[in-house]
């Protein structure tokens, strides 16, 4: 029998599959790798933002968990709703006091509740629901029935990015930063053949209600679980979260203070959740999925490099794992590349390979002048010899072009930009005290800069000598303050 044949008498043999996952049993298909994510946003009632285009499902996630797990939940559209509508109107009592007048949609009793369109909200309701998402208040009162407050928006438009909505204005980064987890939604192009059949074919109204009581039995393992799982890896997660943050401002991400707690409870969130759906899960696998579900800078409307992220994750959770006395983690954190190189120059037992790296990656991130005075350090302390082949056969080309004096012949118009610089670069080395050890080293960095082009003005010439001069006297005697 043809393959034609047998669909048309029904005989078709079924391929085999894996049972259907906890979210694709509620009716929400295409979001299995946010498991974790969702599970631990539930089980910690830490307020959740989803951020993604128009028709992803975020309004459709949220009310199906608020139906699944059977609460009162109040949806508003933050971009058209009005105070009142939220609390009721107020009505003076015969006794002096103020009441609200109730009516189906205030938020009194709510148990969960959504503000869509939160980033289309005028600025002054944002400031109205602030309290409400931050401490489960409104108007100074707390909502003792509230446990989950969510809301969900469209990305905003950001520089160099056309994905961004025109209308969807960036939140506040006060507000911004009391959403625990900040999760983007997977786009249609990212689901899977399957996936994207089982969206299109999904039949709103059903959904596996059996799903809705596992739903209810992990979230209360998960909330069980919390505390053993904090004193088993509180300790190295603060201090992975702490080297985190340090390697996240040296890439230009900042995080609130705040934010550093959230993510300890966030980290600690997603592993429970994730060992609950699959024994086997990984912590350093947990802290990324909670780590870039957790930055508040797209709801900013900032671009936020996942590479960078990437990387300071990889190597704060490397970190997190070596001895508290070892000094590489004390050097990785310096946010300054200079003071990153005087420490570790200074660290006489760091590997060759750490130290080459160090190296290398501070001296790529200094402007002209001071550069050159990073690597005279380096190749004057004897540091040379410790790094690998190709970082030493590096510094040591650069400084030749330091310690030897360039020679060039140009010919310059007085007219010109290019003799106006070399003009104020000869004025910079009229101030050079010829008794001082490395002033020759000074006037030969500023005069080969200028011969290769990298010095174009009057303005960048005395930046260079200013930077030479201050990343010279941090470095001298930096063996007298190292932290080995």
């Amino acid at each position: 029998m043809n393959a034609l044949a047998a669909v048309a008498e029904g005989v078709t043999e079924a391929p085999s599959r894996e049972p259907p996952s906890l979210l694709s049993r509620l009716g929400l298909f295409g979001l299995d790798g946010l498991a974790p994510v969702m599970v631990a946003a539930l089980a910690s009632e830490m307020p959740l933002l989803l951020i993604g285009p128009h028709g992803t499902g975020k309004t459709l996630l949220l009310t199906r968990i608020a139906e699944a797990l059977g609460l009162v939940c109040r949806h508003y559209n933050a971009s058209l709703v009005n105070f009142d509508d939220l609390i009721g109107f107020p009505v003076p009592g015969a006794d002096g006091t103020l009441h609200y007048a109730q009516t189906p949609a205030t938020i009194w009793g709510a148990g969960a509740v959504i503000f869509d369109e939160i980033s289309r909200s005028r600025p002054e309701m944002q400031n109205k629901l602030f309290p409400i998402i931050h401490e489960r208040r409104v108007q100074g009162l707390l909502l003792e029935d509230l446990r989950f407050r969510w809301a969900a928006m469209n990305p905003p438009a950001v520089d160099d990015d056309e994905t961004g909505y025109a209308g969807s204005e960036p939140l506040d980064t006060a507000l911004a930063d009391r959403f625990g987890f900040i999760v983007e939604m997977p786009e249609w192009k990212g689901l899977s053949d399957t996936e994207q059949a089982a969206v299109i074919l999904a039949d709103p109204d059903d959904w596996d209600r059996d799903a809705a009581a596992e739903l209810a039995s992990v979230l209360r393992t998960v909330q069980a679980s919390l505390t053993a799982l904090h004193t088993a890896l509180g300790e190295r997660l603060a201090i992975y979260i702490r080297t985190l943050m340090a390697l996240l401002a040296q890439a230009g991400i900042a995080l609130s203070p705040r934010r550093g707690g959230m993510l300890l409870r966030s980290v600690i969130s997603v592993h429970a959740a994730a060992l609950v759906l699959d024994p086997a899960a990984k912590p350093a696998d947990s802290a990324w999925l909670a780590l870039v579900n957790a930055l508040p800078q797209r709801a900013e409307g900032l671009a936020v490099s996942r590479t960078k992220v990437l990387a300071a994750h990889k190597q704060a959770w490397r970190l997190a794992a070596i001895k508290p006395a070892d000094p590489l983690r004390y050097i990785l954190t310096a946010a300054d590349p200079v003071e990153r190189i005087r420490l570790a120059v200074a660290a006489p037992r760091l590997p060759k390979g750490e130290l080459s790296g160090i190296i290398a990656d501070g001296v790529a991130q200094l402007p002209p002048g001071a550069r050159e005075a990073a690597i005279v350090h380096v190749f004057e302390s004897g540091a040379l010899g410790r790094l690998n082949a190709a970082v030493a056969e590096e510094i040591a080309t650069i400084y030749r072009g330091v310690a030897v004096p360039v020679e060039f012949s140009e010919t310059l118009h007085a007219a010109s930009p290019r003799f106006r610089t070399w003009k104020a670069i000869r004025n910079l080395l009229s101030r050079l005290d010829p008794a001082e050890p490395r002033a020759h080293l000074a006037a030969n960095c500023l005069a080969a800069a200028f011969a290769r082009g990298e010095i174009t003005s009057a303005e960048e010439a005395e930046a260079a000598f200013g930077n030479w001069h201050e990343a010279d006297r941090r470095l001298a005697g930096g063996a007298l303050e190292a932290h080995d």
